[in-house]
């Protein structure tokens, strides 16, 4: 046990964080302009926030066919480059640090999308489920289209542009987002990703495009401003591979190799004790094999956080939801202070309602 808690500071990459709170990349579809830029009103949202110890903004996508989700801001074009600096210059003068989240859906996406193309994704397996198209309905998934390998090199291309893009819009870092059942997880689990290629088959050959993002989006940050999330246990938008738990052994051991800035790895949303090869307390499984900081995620309150600190489960905890209505959750924290409850139904509808309108604690 540690004397270490959540409002105690830590060396991060090469910044010196004032607590170890992560404000969570949570999507929030307010990117209503028509280059799905971010803009003054997320340039508001996350300066209210930058009390984290780090922001990590909402999943950008790289390209236009990384697009899954309406609403969704890229950081791939200048307008959007341009929108992400009023928010990055906004939380630096509020003494803030913020990483950018790079996204890619995948096969999540619907071909509303793509003028009327199937999204991609490392084999030709539909997801079967439901999503949210530009206009509001619900339709079903696709069966995607299996990436060639010259489209594989050209997604590779897309990390890079949209890496090299994060860096001039004054991020502080990047995170890549691996994790709830997106591109680069749909090519670890062997039930989405079906190749016969370099890129399927074994754990090495199923996470070597994870690798190749890695190293890609390092050469242009350097590797301490690199984080990469992770779901080891999840089975949102994905199903459970057969080997789950060998596959994340491989992939979390060799990372250990690239001095990232941080894993960030997410606790299962769900209890998965009884799905073999699934890992169900991920932080105690992973945390004495990484030797990087680790940041965790899902479910915790302060109490549970202040413990996994003082354990030594993890180095920083990640909150989302709780961000959400308490814009000031480090001060709450310190002050002893409730938390005031989120709605829900205000998420993903856009505009300034449940997105900028909650006030700090006020004792008063």
């Amino acid at each position: 046990m540690s004397d270490k808690n959540l409002l105690s500071p830590i060396k991060l990459g090469p910044y010196e964080l004032p607590n170890r709170i992560a404000m969570a990349p949570m999507t929030r579809n307010r990117a209503t302009n028509p280059e799905f830029a971010a803009g003054s009103i997320q340039a508001t949202y996350y300066t209210q926030r930058a009390g984290a110890g780090l922001l990590i903004s909402e999943g950008s996508q790289i390209s236009p066919q990384a697009v899954g989700y309406p609403n969704t801001p890229g950081v791939y074009s200048p307008a959007q480059v341009a929108g992400w600096k009023q928010v990055t210059d906004a939380v630096h003068a509020a003494g803030g640090r913020i990483f950018c989240q790079l996204w890619h859906v995948g096969r999540i996406s619907l071909p509303d999308f793509h003028d009327g193309k199937p999204p991609v994704a490392p084999s030709a397996v539909n997801p079967e489920t439901t999503l949210y198209a530009p206009d509001g309905s619900q339709k079903p998934t696709v069966t995607p289209h299996a990436l060639s390998l010259a489209e594989i090199r050209s997604t590779l291309d897309d990390y890079t542009h949209a890496a090299r893009s994060a860096l001039e819009a004054g991020f502080d870092g990047v995170e890549i987002h691996a994790a709830n059942g997106y591109l680069l997880n749909q090519f670890l689990i062997d039930t989405s990703n079906q190749r016969t290629d370099e890129y399927g088959g074994s754990v090495e050959k199923r996470a070597r495009i994870v690798f190749e993002v890695v190293e890609a989006v390092a050469g242009v940050w350097g590797a301490d401003r690199v984080g990469i999330r992770l779901s080891p246990s999840g089975l949102f938008n994905i199903g459970a591979g057969s080997d789950n738990r060998s596959q994340f052994d491989y992939v979390i051991d060799r990372l250990n190799d690239h001095a990232l800035a941080y894993l960030h790895l997410m606790e299962p949303f769900a209890p998965v004790d009884e799905i073999p090869n699934m890992i169900p307390h991920v932080a105690e499984h992973y945390r004495p094999r990484y030797r990087g900081t680790l940041i965790i995620n899902n479910g915790f309150d302060q109490a549970r956080g202040d413990a996994a600190i003082a354990q030594g489960l993890a180095d920083m905890v990640a909150f989302g939801k709780p961000f959400i209505s308490n814009p000031d959750l480090p001060a709450r924290f310190a002050a002893g202070a409730p938390l005031a409850e989120y709605d829900q139904n205000t998420f993903y509808v856009g505009g300034e309602k449940g997105y900028i309108d909650y006030p700090a604690y006020s004792a008063a």
